[in-house]
């Protein structure tokens, strides 16, 4: 089904609703009160930057209609708001205080949306069911899908409200996004305020649709209910929500408001529009003012008295000055926990209970043992999703790393995503803001990168933007490595890139038990983990190990000695470690000691134990199988050098692949990647220095 309303006016059928005396007198005053605060408090905004006082602002003067609407008809108790930057008067509405919105724009410690993390114009409240906003441009609309699904998924009758400008429609997780929702008829209600400039670009440069509509570009969408309305009326958008609202509510799919509004101020406080506004178009702008033709319509229709409106006004000015004056008067952060919150600092993964047995059931491959620990933990834990592309069904992934899963718990809890990475990694986040635990899957880790946006921006600082008020514990299972004929876009090892990224766990194990509980324990912590499988080690015999327990978990962090030794100490993980294995069985026989350190997980690394080995042997060679120019050995050879060097007989060496891209053809392949021929060269020839 497909719903579109073109034009400006209401259904002949609701007449009434074309005049604000429609409405309870007591709603248009608190309408009112709330437009008229989001712009006071715009203002305000703008005129501490000039003063020093603060830096950054983004305006939403001319949009307050449709928020103010919007807001009306939500309930942020049981809804889900996903809003945008110019959303000001959408998050008053919904209970954000003044004083909460100036803590933010002052930066300071008692600022709820993220403690003076965060630029002002992104909020957040735990309160209310507003997770902490990030400034990217349309990641908020996969977020969105994501507490939808999970409203769902729980059988709570909510809808997911989630907002942009229309210039941020040109973003592919907009329409992957609307997708979706509409495939799913999820409770999403999409708002587009459409004030036809993104910056200094006009919508006739962004969107493709019929009369320049961000509306009519989603017409292929089924089942969503599209409208096109004058956002700057407050009679035409309290209708239009309404609407949208019962048709979201009944089930029948999603729904798109697209609002006609007006930009009365310029993009930010760093923006200048008469640089690419004429002022006859800024004129007609200032006669749309969604306040000023509120009040005038108040004041023809009897609602409200010239000396009403000024009493508002001065209500809204002493409110705002009480606000500003305590906000500013508030505590500034302090620096030394500028660097708290980027993980979960409870506890909680401190009280588990790891190792409790040794490993000593049968022995499986680490494919198997993969698919029992998700077997496991989804039927210790009924919020555990888990979805990706061709997860679900007889098939069980490419891999069938999650074959049988599907009979077991039902479609409903594993299931094939559209095949869209940003799309997965984008609704996992929204839904484990909503309190559900997805695990999914990255089909290939050469294709992670259109999810990286969501992974860096998104996953990795939700909890740190928010000053530990929200998280978003997702598990994301990626195969990685060559070894298998794949190619350059099936062979790439990615660890390196993520290292890097603060607030993401990276495991990478090496063997079957390892890979059970490291999986396991992901599974239970509430920081999202990059789970890394070495595709080469699925099936491997030497990669078998004994099962462990349901109740076997394996610390993150933890590196393990695999290899004893004397003269050399090798750092390894993934298929690259039983190289290094080979090699130093080899070496063995020629009456040379290699003690081999597998380090299990990347992020958080156990220096502990690999300074422990090193001081030992007085020689170390790192080796994995990623490129070796920015290798994630140049990061362990690095901490080697700093913190063992009055131990080292001898520089730190490194084995990496050649800075290639992995090729096809079998002898290539190995010509780029190492193997233990390499590793035993290396390994020879930091000995013999």
């Amino acid at each position: 089904m497909n719903e579109t309303t073109a034009t400006r006016a209401t259904t002949d059928g609701d007449i009434s609703r074309r005049t604000l005396a429609a409405f309870d007198r007591e709603e248009l005053y608190d309408v009112l009160k709330t437009m008229k605060t989001a712009r006071a408090a715009d203002e305000r905004g703008m005129n501490l930057i000039r003063q020093g006082k603060s830096f950054f602002h983004i305006a939403g003067a001319g949009h307050e209609a449709i928020q103010a609407a919007t807001a009306r008809r939500l309930n942020p108790q049981v809804d889900w708001l996903y809003p945008y930057y110019r959303d000001l008067a959408l998050v008053i509405g919904a209970g954000v205080s003044l004083e909460d919105i100036f803590l933010q724009i002052f930066a300071k410690a008692d600022d709820p949306s993220g403690g003076g993390r965060q630029l002002p114009s992104h909020w957040g409240a735990t309160r209310i069911n507003l997770p902490a906003q990030s400034s990217n441009t349309g990641t908020q609309f996969l977020h969105a899908v994501g507490s939808a699904m999970a409203l769902k998924r729980k059988g709570i009758e909510g809808v997911a409200y989630v907002s942009s400008g229309e210039g941020t429609t040109s973003q592919g997780e907009y329409h992957e996004a609307l997708n979706w929702a509409s495939r799913e008829k999820l409770p999403v209600l999409f708002v587009v305020q459409n004030n036809k400039y993104a910056i200094s670009v006009p919508a006739d440069d962004q969107i493709s649709g019929r009369e320049g509509r961000v509306c009519e570009m989603a017409a292929g969408y089924h089942n969503l209910k599209r409208e096109f309305v004058d956002g700057a009326d407050y009679v035409e958008s309290a209708r239009a929500v309404e609407e949208a609202l019962a048709y979201v509510k009944a089930g029948e799919g999603p729904a798109l408001i697209e609002a006609d509004v007006v930009r009365l101020h310029s993009h930010s406080s760093s923006d200048d529009q008469k640089k690419y506004r004429d002022g006859k178009e800024l004129e007609d702008d200032l006669r749309r003012c969604p306040i000023v033709n509120f009040e005038r319509r108040a004041l023809e229709e009897g609602i409200f008295s010239e000396s009403e409106l000024t009493e508002l006004d001065d209500l809204v000015k002493r409110e705002l000055a009480e606000a500003v004056e305590r906000a500013e008067r508030a505590d500034d952060p302090d620096p030394a926990t500028a660097a708290d919150h980027v993980y979960d600092q409870s506890g909680k993964a401190d009280g588990f209970d790891y190792e409790k047995s040794e490993p000593s059931g049968h022995a499986v491959v680490m494919v198997d043992a993969i698919n029992h620990a998700l077997r496991e933990e989804m039927e210790r834990n009924e919020d555990i999703y888990i979805f990706g592309e061709d997860v679900a069904g007889a098939k069980g992934g490419v891999f069938t790393v999650t074959k049988g899963l599907t009979d077991t718990f039902g479609e409903d809890r594993v299931f094939n995503s559209p095949l869209a990475e940003a799309s997965i990694i984008g609704v996992a986040a929204g839904m484990a803001m909503a309190g559900l635990k997805p695990a999914v899957e990255i089909q290939f880790g050469d294709y992670i990168w259109p999810a990286f946006m969501q992974l860096r921006n998104e996953l990795a600082t939700i909890r740190y933007r928010s000053n530990n008020a929200w998280s978003a514990p997702v598990t994301i299972r990626t195969p990685v490595g060559g070894k298998i004929h794949g190619g350059l876009y099936h062979s790439q090892n990615i660890e390196g890139f993520f290292a890097h990224v603060p607030g993401i766990y990276v495991a990478y194990p090496s063997n079957a038990a390892d890979a059970k509980g490291l999986l396991k324990t992901a599974l239970r912590i509430d920081d999202p983990v990059l789970f890394l499988e070495h595709k080469g080690l699925y099936r491997q015999g030497f990669a078998k190990a004994p099962e462990p327990d349901a109740d076997y978990l394996l610390p993150l962090g933890k590196a393990r000695v695999v290899k004893e030794g004397n003269d050399l100490t090798v750092v390894s993980y993934g298929l690259t470690l039983w190289d290094a294995l080979n090699a130093a069985r080899r070496l063995e026989k020629e009456g040379r000691s290699v003690e081999v350190v597998d380090i299990r997980t990347i992020n958080p690394l156990d220096k502990e134990t690999i300074y422990q080995s090193v001081r030992k042997t007085g020689k170390a060679l790192v080796a994995h199988e990623d490129t070796l120019t920015a290798g994630f050995g140049a990061e362990i050879a690095a901490q080697i050098a700093e913190f063992c060097f009055e131990r080292l007989d001898g520089p730190v060496r490194r084995v990496g692949a050649k800075d290639a891209h992995i090729p096809y053809n079998p002898k290539l392949e190995n010509a780029v990647i190492p193997d233990k021929d390499d590793l035993y060269r290396a390994m020879t020839a930091a000995l013999d220095y």
